[in-house]
């Protein structure tokens, strides 16, 4: 209820097990405090490391606009080029830190494609006006900007150009407060802020290390099921990345559809004349763009840890073929995930960045020091701690469900659920947890739910997997209100959506979410895991119940 409600902070909430398991005699808490700290804090902390430097160096913004400048200026496929790099930045940033770095580049572009239509359409009227009547031009341009004071909610005019001005123009009539001019200039609006709060939260889906909620699950699966080495970076992304592609697709053609309408012809004519608002839009990215200059020697260095880390997450353990684990057979699963993280992630304090130099009394310069690609207080101001706390109350909250006993009476109570079909059970649980994540934070969601739902697949004797994968990434679709996810929240801070935007939008993303989950459950993720058959690694049927 703590966690529901928010009564305290989340992350203190989750103190409490810490504190009441000791008290009423169910873990002693020497043992409850080492399920604080798990082999997921170690990759967090590693993760938010490269995070780090992407983000001081600026390698974050260059990789956004080159996506962008590659995908072109027309409306449609622009909306579609920022999903995609938001997306890709969140499958190695947090889904909080991609939409508050992408939101600044889309408002920016947005009101410039607003300004810039204004002139040209100011411009064009006074030029129209003129070849009429040249003998009336000055009282044809006073007219027609006096029509425009009828249609637009705030004119600004020059009476020697006839332009408009586009601060004016974005200012709020206190009449009508409305600071657009016109209806599709707001839904373009509108469109744009939602792409990236979806996309952001969609791209974080793919990685285990994209958000929270897949850390979450990775670990208490692993933890509950040791003798499945099924689950890690390579596995999850083959699984996930075809569900974030497809939904991700679908959602743009959704919103497109939904906000400013999907015209097929228009998109993909080819040699299509650009409009004056497209390139107002091109110039604004290619001067966002030129701003950064030349890649630096720190964005190098950064990108290519980047690369490194993910190529060696991927190679670990791939499936398919054997990994580089295999070079130590002697010491099986001693090297995961979190070990790859740490290696790349305290390279990043050993590397220098830059040279510090002074001047001897000579006027000699010389170099004295170096700076590394971060420092720990930038680290540190990176780190989300909160998170931290709150996953280590969830580890503890699972094994206090364990040691009572809890977690095998909840499952033997929902066993007649075994009598339903499988692909009903899969719906019901993933229609629940998307319901719940709506007004319960994704983190606190996962952690209450995992402990009941893999009891359940054990109890009816269903592939715990068949239940877990759906459940975790249902758990992200929190798309229906400001305050269901942070990013929701960051693009409604920008004034352009109204709560009923967002249900109306986040619904028909939610359907499209549960949807692709149910078929990739039934195609490829199904294929992947034999999810047909319970699994040797999960624990046999008990008729235990609690006394």
């Amino acid at each position: 209820m703590f966690w529901l409600t928010e009564a305290l902070p989340l992350s203190v909430t989750a103190l409490l097990p810490g504190l009441m398991f000791p008290l009423f005699g169910i873990m002693t808490s020497k043992k409850v405090a080492s399920a604080y700290f798990k082999d997921f804090h170690l990759l967090l902390i590693g993760v938010i490391c490269l995070a780090t430097s992407i983000e001081k160096w600026n390698l974050h913004k260059r990789i956004a606009l080159r996506m962008v400048m590659t995908v072109g200026v027309n409306p449609a496929w622009l909306t579609l080029g920022f999903m995609s790099s938001t997306a890709f930045l969140s499958m190695w940033l947090s889904n909080t830190s991609t939409a508050a770095m992408v939101m600044p580049i889309v408002e920016a572009v947005a009101q410039q494609i607003i300004s810039a239509e204004a002139e040209v359409e100011a411009t064009q009227m006074t030029h129209f006006s003129g070849s009429i009547n040249h003998g009336l031009e000055t009282d044809e341009g006073v007219e027609t900007n006096e029509r425009k004071e009828k249609t637009i909610p705030v004119p600004g005019y020059s009476n020697d150009a006839g332009k408009i001005s586009s601060k004016t123009e974005l200012e709020k009539n206190s009449g009508t407060g409305t600071k657009y001019r016109t209806e599709r200039d707001h839904m373009m609006c509108k469109l744009m802020c939602l792409c990236i709060a979806y996309s952001s939260t969609i791209g974080g889906l793919t990685t285990i290390t994209g958000t929270s909620t897949n850390l979450i699950f990775a670990e208490h699966f692993n933890m509950r099921y040791p003798d499945c080495h099924c689950i890690n970076f390579g596995s999850w992304f083959m699984l996930s990345f075809p569900a974030a592609i497809i939904i991700l697709l679908l959602s743009w053609i959704w919103l497109q559809w939904l906000f400013l309408g999907f015209n097929f012809k228009e998109m993909f004519t080819c040699g299509k004349t650009k409009t004056a608002k497209q390139k107002a839009c091109a110039e604004v990215i290619k001067q966002e763009y030129q701003k950064l200059g030349p890649m630096r020697y720190q964005e190098i260095v950064t990108l290519v840890l980047f690369a490194v880390m993910a190529l060696l997450w991927f190679s670990r353990d791939p499936g398919f073929i054997s990994g580089w684990s295999a070079l130590f057979p002697k010491y099986p699963g001693f090297a995961t995930d979190s070990t790859v993280a740490l290696l790349i992630g305290i390279l990043f304090f050993l590397i220098p960045a830059k040279r510090l130099t002074k001047t001897t009394p000579t006027g000699e310069i010389v170099a004295f020091d170096y700076s590394p690609l971060i420092t720990w207080k930038e680290f540190q101001s990176f780190m989300p701690w909160d998170i931290a706390i709150l996953v280590g109350g969830g580890f503890a909250l699972a094994d206090g469900c364990e040691e009572s006993g809890l977690s095998k009476w909840i499952g033997n109570k929902l066993s007649p659920l075994g009598s339903l079909p499988v692909w009903l059970i899969i719906l019901i649980s993933s229609l629940l947890v998307t319901s719940l994540t709506e007004v319960a934070s994704n983190p606190a969601t996962i952690t209450l739910l995992l402990p009941i739902l893999s009891p359940l697949a054990e109890a009816i004797q269903v592939n715990p997997l068949y239940i877990l994968i759906p459940s975790t990434l249902c758990t992200s679709f929190a798309f229906l209100l400001p305050v269901a996810n942070p990013p929701n929240a960051i693009v409604f801070s920008y004034g352009h959506l109204k709560v009923i935007d967002m249900v109306k939008a986040g619904l028909g993303v939610n359907i499209v979410g549960v949807a692709v989950v149910m078929l990739g459950m039934s195609t490829w993720i199904g294929a992947m895991f034999d999810l047909s058959t319970y699994p040797s690694w999960a624990p046999p049927i008990s008729n235990e119940t609690m006394p």
